[in-house]
C-alpha cells in the first residue's frame, strides 16, 4: 500500500503538486486521470524518487520512503514505467527481459573467470524466466526482434515485461495507452488485469483513455491544478460535476453546449 501525506513539489513559485493526500491499496488498480498540466506524472516522479519533494511524505506498506532514490525502491518493489518506452533498442527483446535483474553474477569480473559454471546456470535460468513472460504477453514471436523495430504497443508491452522478471509489488505506468492502436491496447489491459489477479501486482496507471481506465480501474483518483479534486469509480467520476468542468471548462448544466 501506498500512502501520500500532504505531498508538495514546487518549481520555484510554481505548485506542481499542492498537498496531495491519497492511498493506493494493496492489489487495487487505482487510476490517475486530469486535464493537462494536473501534476500526475510530477506526483509519480516524486513517489518514484524521480524528484525529491519539496514537503511532505511518502510510505509504502507503512515504511517511509520519501525522497529514495530509484534504485533503493526498485529493490523494495516499486516500478513504474513512462509515457516513451525506455527500451534498450540495440538489444533483442529477450535480452531486455534479462538485463533487469539486479546483482547478476555475470556482472562482476572475479565471477567471470571462477564462477562460469554458475553464470551459464543462471543465464539459462533468466531465458527460462523471460520466456515465460513473454508467452504470458504474447509476444514470443517477437522474442529476437530488436526492441527499436517494435511498434508503440509492443513497446508498452515489454515495459510491462520488465516488471514481471522482478516480481514487482507496485508498478506505476505513465500514460501505458499513449500512441497505442485500440487493439493492443486491449491487449495491455488484459496482460494489467491477469497480472493483477493472478500475480497481485498493484497498479497505478495515469491515462486519458477514459474507456480504458474504465475497463481497468477501481478507485479513479481525478487532479487538477496539482490537487486531488475527486475520488471514486470510474461511472460516478465521468458524472462528477467538478471533473467536467475542470476538462472542459463547463458545469453539468452547459453540458449540451458541450461540442455544439
Amino acid at each position: 500500500m501506498i500512502a501520500v501525506h500532504d505531498l508538495t513539489k514546487r518549481f520555484g513559485g510554481f505548485h506542481a503538486v499542492d498537498g496531495v493526500s491519497l492511498r493506493i491499496e494493496t492489489g487495487s488498480i487505482t487510476g490517475l486521470i486530469g486535464p493537462n498540466g494536473a501534476g500526475k506524472s510530477t506526483l509519480f516522479n516524486v513517489i518514484a524518487g524521480v524528484l525529491p519533494p519539496t514537503s511532505g511524505r511518502v510510505e509504502m506498506d507503512g515504511q517511509d520512503i520519501t525522497g529514495l532514490p530509484p534504485h533503493d525502491l526498485f529493490h523494495r518493489g516499486l516500478l513504474r514505467t513512462f509515457q516513451i518506452a525506455q527500451e534498450f533498442s540495440s538489444l533483442t527483446v529477450r535480452d531486455n527481459l534479462k538485463m533487469v535483474p539486479a546483482n547478476q553474477r555475470g556482472e562482476t569480473l572475479w565471477n567471470t573467470w571462477f564462477a562460469r559454471g554458475r553464470i551459464a546456470e543462471e543465464e539459462r535460468a533468466l531465458a527460462r524466466k523471460a520466456d515465460e513472460v513473454l508467452d504470458f504477453l504474447t509476444i514470443s514471436h517477437l522474442a529476437e526482434e530488436k526492441a527499436g523495430n517494435l511498434s508503440g504497443g509492443q513497446k508498452k508491452l515489454l515495459e510491462l515485461g520488465r516488471t514481471m522478471m522482478v516480481d514487482a509489488k507496485i508498478v506505476f505506468l505513465d500514460e501505458v495507452g499513449a500512441g497505442v492502436n485500440r487493439t493492443l491496447l486491449m491487449t495491455i489491459a488484459d496482460a494489467i488485469i491477469r497480472l493483477n489477479r493472478e500475480r497481485g501486482y498493484t497498479f497505478c496507471v495515469i491515462e486519458h483513455d477514459m474507456d480504458f481506465i474504465g475497463k481497468l480501474c477501481d478507485p479513479v483518483i481525478v487532479m487538477a491544478e496539482g490537487k486531488v479534486l475527486a475520488k471514486g469509480s470510474a461511472q460516478d467520476i465521468m458524472k462528477n460535476e467538478a471533473v467536467i468542468e475542470a476538462y472542459l471548462g463547463t458545469g453539468l448544466k452547459n453540458k449540451d453546449m458541450v461540442g455544439a
